[in-house]
């Protein structure tokens, strides 16, 4: 029998269409509390070869939950809570580029969130810690992911600019335009504030961003609905599975990448002035650095 490795355990965060993911052995449901509330649904936890895998359903089992709804913290809390080192985030998104078409996957490297109702930070309530976001996910496993798309023969854009929407409405005309003016790559509507909650929690971020439509810009296409993303998202959901599998099953190694210190000097708070609840509440987090 295969011994389990040191490298940690990998979440798997599922968005439209992905609701339930294949090949896990021991497999076994784990609800989990959290000081931020409830996560999404019960976190599916099993093997795949060596590594412990680690699944969340977004939107929760049947889709019931709406982007602005999501409890972004709870979810995040929870992987790390369950051991989770590296988070690959599988997201639809519409393109906003003529080259990146319906059916293809983009491993976006930047993000710009254009949110409005959530909570972005587990840092409040008598603790400031300012964490770098320049450079968003972790390079390591987003060329793990590009490349194994590759191999697979599957349309891949490496790097682009992921802009994130309130929702849950799409975009109007107009408001499509002026993002293409930014020269965005791709618009979604929940990888923010996922990938800085992930960020302060020292976890590996990579999404497999979807293309599932052009957004309304695109005059060659009729407007999007969502009939016409559901039946391109079941062609490309099979797609991110296979990517995964790839890349779960090649991951053998200890991170060597700087997400796993990203908290290192960036609280300004006191020790002495943290209240002992917040410092529980938290200690899955900064336990490293604040006893």
């Amino acid at each position: 029998m295969d011994k389990k490795n040191d490298k940690g355990a990998i979440g798997i965060i599922g968005g439209s269409g992905l609701y339930s993911i294949e090949g896990l052995k021991n497999r076994k449901g784990k609800k989990v509390r959290t000081p931020f509330g409830d996560p999404s649904d019960t976190y599916t936890i099993g093997d795949m070869g060596t590594t412990t895998v680690v699944f969340l359903p977004r939107h929760g089992k049947g889709h019931r939950i709406s982007p602005s709804e999501i409890n972004f913290r709870a979810n995040i809390y929870g992987m790390k809570v369950l051991g989770v080192e590296r988070i690959i985030s599988v997201s639809a998104v519409g393109s906003m580029k003529e080259r990146i078409r319906p059916g293809d996957i983009v491993v976006p490297d930047q993000f710009i969130d254009m949110t409005k109702h959530r909570p972005q930070t587990f840092f409040e309530k008598g603790i400031v810690a300012h964490v770098s976001m320049a450079d968003p996910v972790c390079p390591v496993l987003s060329e793990r992911l590009y490349e194994a798309g590759k191999r697979r023969g599957i349309a891949m854009h490496r790097g682009g600019t992921y802009l994130c929407i309130e929702g849950p409405q799409f975009s109007s005309r107009a408001e499509s335009r002026l993002y293409r003016q930014w020269e965005v790559d791709i618009i979604g509507m929940t990888n923010m504030p996922e990938a800085k909650l992930a960020r302060e929690a020292e976890m590996c971020y990579a999404t497999l961003a979807l293309a599932t439509d052009y957004d309304c810009w695109y005059e060659g296409m009729k407007d999007v609905d969502a009939g016409d993303v559901v039946e391109i998202m079941e062609r490309n959901v099979l797609n991110a599975k296979s990517i995964i599998g790839d890349v779960i099953r090649e991951i053998r190694e200890k991170r060597m990448c700087t997400c796993a210190h990203a908290l290192r000097n960036s609280f300004l708070t006191s020790p002495a002035a943290i209240a002992r609840e917040t410092k529980d509440s938290l200690k899955p987090i900064i336990g490293g650095y604040i006893k």
